[in-house]
């Protein structure tokens, strides 16, 4: 059974069941849910609560095996929580995770939860996977996209008496705390926590412009393929923070070089195709190209011209040389400029053919 993170409340309405799997990468939702399930099942009577993390490949699983079996002397109920940060039990804890939701079939003694990553399709398809997911409750925590962040941070606001001035000023309010924290979620929930405390409700309940810039720390974070989605989407100014926040956290330019120039590839291949013949939809299927990208290449690529392509596979040849120490004339000598520049020469691309 499949349940989406905001239906819990309603899903408990009904009753609790004896086996709940969590997978995502965003460990603030996963443990929010977990904590609610927890204290529900706490005034149910599960009191005694034990928790085995998954470390390595020898870990032992007959202890987990175990302690689903066992109550102590003083409790009702137990909850057994099951934490696989790598996302591969590995060939026994297969065999054992299969058993544990086998068991779970009529016994309300032992709720069980188990937590995990985010897993790919292949792992999805597993075996064990699919006895979790047949005989409990599945629960897949997705990322805040960017565009969804400043109504998150609006909602969790809302949820501590505070909000943002209303009309222009509020929308640049959230955009400037969402630039501070995107791709953090766990710190964008502390910075959330931290206006509480500083302006409290009710004096604090109308946050404005100048009291978020004041209070609300630059922690976020980016990743190569997010930066990939900005640049097919034209956000030139995001694109140029976000590759100026790769570089402060440490990231390989020629993986920065590799993320931007795999997409003018993949232009150039969808782009083939199509002259060839081929239907849009059809070339971006065989090119792989599917999710947020396949809407973006669909906006993006009719506009684009082959000569276009062309140049942009030219320079983005160039700053793979300038990535690994090559000087190229008319370009700047340092790897990060001139990733600045190739992301600026797409994004300038896809922002005309966006309007």
């Amino acid at each position: 059974m499949n349940l989406a993170p905001g239906q819990l409340q309603e899903h408990l309405k009904r009753g609790i069941k004896s086996l709940y799997t969590m997978y995502g990468d965003e460990p603030l939702l996963v443990q929010e849910f977990a904590d609610s399930l927890r204290a529900h099942a706490r005034g149910l009577g599960y009191t005694e609560r034990t928790v085995h993390t998954v470390a390595g490949a020898h870990f032992d699983w007959s202890e987990v095996l175990a302690s689903g079996g066992s109550l102590s002397l003083f409790a009702d109920k137990q909850i057994v929580e099951i934490r696989i940060p790598s996302g591969k039990p590995g060939k026994e804890g297969s065999v054992a995770l299969q058993q544990i939701a086998e068991r779970a079939q009529g016994d309300d003694s032992t709720l069980s939860l188990i937590m995990l990553p985010r897993l790919d399709s292949m792992t999805t398809k597993g075996a064990w996977f699919g006895a979790l997911e047949s005989y409990g409750v599945t629960v897949k925590f997705e990322p805040i996209a960017r565009n969804n962040l400043p109504q998150w941070i609006s909602q969790r606001l809302q949820a501590q008496g505070q909000r943002v001035a209303a009309g222009e000023e509020g929308q640049r309010t959230l955009q400037f705390f969402s630039d501070r924290v995107e791709g953090n979620l766990l710190a964008a929930h502390q910075e959330i926590q931290k206006l509480g405390l500083l302006y409290p409700p009710p004096g604090g309940s109308v946050l404005s412009f100048e009291q978020v810039e004041n209070a609300v720390l630059n922690v976020a974070r980016y990743d190569v393929f997010k930066l990939s989605e900005a640049v097919l989407g034209g956000q030139t100014v995001r694109v140029a923070r976000m590759l100026d926040g790769l570089q402060a956290e440490g990231e390989s330019e020629v993986l920065v070089h590799w993320a931007i120039s795999e997409d003018i590839r993949g232009m150039k291949r969808v782009k083939d195709a199509i002259n060839a013949g081929r239907p849009m939809p059809m070339a971006l299927r065989d090119n792989r190209i599917w999710g947020i990208k396949e809407k973006l290449y669909e906006r993006v690529l009719p506009g684009i011209t082959d000569t276009t392509l062309a140049n942009l596979l030219t320079a983005a040849h160039k700053v793979d040389g300038i990535c690994k120490g090559l000087k190229q004339p008319d370009w700047p000598a340092s790897g990060w400029q001139a990733l600045h520049r190739l992301a600026g020469l797409v994004c300038e691309q896809c922002a005309l053919r966006a309007k």
